[in-house]
């Protein structure tokens, strides 16, 4: 049995880390407040308002939401909150900016709460290829979370992988 082949990867310590496994279902929505200004630049409080208090937010029932206004507008601080104030029911999260924005600020809350514990010591692959959106500083962020307890940090596949980290 001199030819038998050995998968070597499969009885390794190797651990890998797919982050879209850990990508959470729930659509992301943009939602521009341009067409709830005077002439898409003047937020007029009154009228800002009643829009506010008129609108059906359940439709945004455990959705993503990212709040944005694509016009040179100057958007008070207030005006974001208080959408959020009326989303926060309906919404899983909330943010002003960019659907990328918003993409980073939900692996930062997975990443934060991630339990790391079982991979101490270990050799780990960051798995590179996905076919959801994962934004790159998600990797970043694992990485700065694995670097203290991993043996070796490295990013791709178990054939092809390229070294990032190595416990001294």
């Amino acid at each position: 049995m001199k030819d038998e082949i050995i998968n070597r990867v499969a009885n390794s310590k190797l651990v890998t880390i797919d982050l879209e496994d850990y990508y959470p279902k729930g659509n992301r929505i943009l939602f521009d407040i341009k067409d709830w200004l005077f002439e898409g630049f003047v937020l007029r409080e009154k009228d800002f308002r009643a829009q506010v208090s008129e609108f059906d937010w359940s439709q945004y029932q455990d959705q993503y939401v990212a709040l944005t206004c694509s016009t040179d507008a100057i958007i008070p601080g207030w005006a974001y909150m208080l959408l959020s104030i009326q989303l926060e029911p309906y919404a899983k999260k909330v943010i002003v900016g960019s659907l990328d924005n918003l993409e980073t600020s939900i692996y930062q809350d997975i990443i934060n709460n991630l339990d790391i514990s079982d991979f101490k010591d270990k050799p780990i692959i960051i798995k590179g290829c996905a076919n959801k959106p994962v934004p790159q500083n998600a990797y970043i962020m694992l990485t700065s979370k694995l670097k203290p307890i991993a043996k070796t940090i490295m990013y791709g596949e178990a054939c092809s992988s390229v070294p990032l980290f190595k416990k001294k």
